[in-house]
C-alpha cells in the first residue's frame, strides 16, 4: 500500500513539475505576484485612490478653486465634509482633485524619466566605447549635483511653473540613476550566447535591443518605475509645501499640506492637512508594496524559495 501511495505522490509531483515547466515566464511572474498579500492590498488601495480622483466630479459638487471669503476656515459640516481652507475653498473637493494632479505628476514624471533612462542606458550599455564614456560623464555630472537643489534652481529661474513644465524639470534632473541600472543590465547581457548568436546571423541592432535586451531588462525597469512614481509624488508634495511646486489655486496634496505652516491651522484645523498627509502616505506605501511585489515576481530565485 505504501508503495502505491509513493508512486502516486511521485506521479503528482511529476505532473506539477511538468505544468510548471510549460508555464511562460509571465505566468510564473504573475503567480508569484498574486501570492504577495501586501502587493495585492497595495494595488486595491491604489485603485481606490485612482478611482476617487477619476470620479471626483461625482463625489463632490464644490469647485476646488472657488474662493469664498464668507466661509473661511469652517469646521467640517454636511456641506463641507472636511471644512474649508484659509481662502474658503472646500477641502474635500481639493483632496479629490488634488489626487488628480499629484497622481498625474507622479505617473507622467515616471514615464518621462523611464524613457530618458532607457534611451541613455541602452545607448551606453549596448554600444559601449566612446558613447558609453560620454553618456556616463554626463550622468556623473548630474549625480554630482544634489537632485532637489538642481530642480529648485531651475524652478526658481523660471519663476512660474505649470504642471507640464514641472514634469519636464523633474524628469530631466532624475534620469541618471535609472540610466545606470539599465546600463549595468545591458552590460551583463552583451556577451550572452543568445546575443552573440543574434549578431552572428546578421540581426540588426534595433532587433537585438528590442527582441533580446529589453525583454530581459524589463523586470528591473518595471520595479524601478513603480518606486520612482512614489518618489515623484513625495518630491511634488515637498516642493509644493515650500512654495516651489505647482502654484495656487491648482489643488495638490502638497499645496493642502502647506496650510499647516500656520500655527493656527496646525493646531485648530487638523482636518485641513491630515487627510492629504494620509493620502500621500497611503499612496506611497501602496506603490512601494506593489514595487516590492513586482521585484519578487521578476526574481526567479523567489520561485525556489
Amino acid at each position: 500500500m505504501r508503495t502505491v501511495n509513493e508512486k502516486e505522490n511521485q506521479l503528482d509531483e511529476l505532473q506539477i513539475e511538468t505544468r510548471r515547466k510549460h508555464r511562460s515566464p509571465f505566468q510564473l511572474s504573475l503567480r508569484r505576484f498574486l501570492k504577495n498579500k501586501l502587493a495585492i492590498a497595495g494595488m486595491i488601495v491604489l485603485i481606490i485612490i485612482i478611482g476617487s480622483a477619476v470620479f471626483a466630479p461625482l463625489l463632490t459638487d464644490h469647485d476646488p478653486k472657488a474662493h469664498n471669503l464668507l466661509k473661511v476656515e469652517q469646521k467640517p459640516s454636511k456641506e463641507h465634509i472636511l471644512g474649508t481652507d484659509s481662502s474658503g475653498r472646500d477641502n474635500f473637493s481639493r483632496l479629490l482633485y488634488g489626487a488628480r494632479v499629484s497622481l498625474t505628476i507622479g505617473i507622467s514624471t515616471m514615464v518621462f524619466t523611464v524613457l530618458l533612462g532607457m534611451i541613455f542606458g541602452t545607448l551606453s550599455g549596448y554600444y559601449g566605447g566612446k558613447i558609453d564614456s560620454i553618456i556616463m560623464r554626463i550622468t556623473d555630472l548630474f549625480l554630482a549635483l544634489p537632485f532637489l537643489v538642481l530642480a529648485l534652481t531651475i524652478i526658481a529661474l523660471l519663476k512660474k511653473v505649470t504642471i507640464g513644465l514641472f514634469v519636464v524639470i523633474i524628469a530631466v534632473t532624475s534620469w541618471p540613476t535609472l540610466s545606470r541600472i539599465i546600463r549595468g543590465t545591458f552590460l551583463s547581457l552583451r556577451e550572452q550566447e543568445f546575443v552573440l548568436g543574434a549578431r552572428a546571423i546578421g540581426a540588426s541592432d534595433f532587433r537585438i535591443i528590442f527582441r533580446h535586451f529589453l525583454p530581459n531588462a524589463i523586470g528591473p525597469i518595471i520595479v524601478n518605475a513603480t518606486l520612482l512614481m512614489a518618489a515623484m509624488i513625495i518630491v511634488e508634495s515637498g516642493l509644493s509645501f515650500i512654495g516651489m511646486g505647482i502654484p495656487q489655486p491648482t489643488p495638490t496634496w502638497g499645496n493642502m499640506i502647506s496650510e499647516a505652516q500656520g500655527l493656527r491651522i496646525l493646531r485648530y484645523h487638523p482636518e485641513a492637512w491630515i487627510p492629504p498627509g494620509l493620502a500621500i502616505l497611503l499612496t506611497v506605501l501602496s506603490i512601494n508594496f506593489i514595487g516590492d511585489g513586482l521585484r519578487d515576481a521578476f526574481d526567479p530565485k523567489s520561485d525556489r524559495r
